[in-house]
């Protein structure tokens, strides 16, 4: 289960290296935007990421 932990957090470090690297202004803009937020609105953001990271790994699992 730890190996599986540990793949899953390089896998995120290489998708965010490969966003910085490949479009960092667009990034830079993204950042800014959402500085516009309310707290309410990324949290409901956050939320929905978590709820979807949940069913695309069980989905695989399940696989």
């Amino acid at each position: 289960m730890l190996t599986d932990l540990l793949t899953a957090l390089g896998l995120v470090l290489v998708i965010e290296g490969c966003l910085y690297a490949l479009v960092p202004s667009h990034l830079r803009k993204m950042i800014q935007a959402m500085g516009a937020l309310s707290d309410d609105q990324l949290r409901l953001g956050g939320l929905a990421a978590m709820v979807l990271g949940v069913v695309v790994v069980w989905l695989v699992r399940a696989a």
